[in-house]
């Protein structure tokens, strides 16, 4: 019952940390984007080019994120197999 309990807080702390890094992402571009635009005069020609990379950004990271679990998850399945 323990060691369940322990993965759904794993879990839930993957899942929080998938959305922040998403959300996190976004707002850095866009704030870039929205600094260079009062900056240079060429609103909204950076804000859109940098919320977009932004966006691209969080994509990335949620790729990478979920490949790391993956992997960790598979690493556990080959412990609990071989210690069996």
């Amino acid at each position: 019952m323990a060691e369940e309990r322990q993965q759904l807080y794993k879990s839930l702390g993957f899942l929080s940390t998938l959305g922040i890094s998403m959300v996190a992402a976004t707002l850095i571009g866009l704030a870039i984007g929205y600094y260079l635009d009062q900056r240079l005069g060429t609103s909204p020609w950076m804000t859109m080019l940098f919320l977009g990379f932004g966006i691209a950004a969080g994509f990335r990271n949620l790729f990478y994120l979920v490949n790391r679990e993956l992997k960790r998850q598979q690493r556990e399945e080959e412990k609990k197999d071989a210690g069996s």
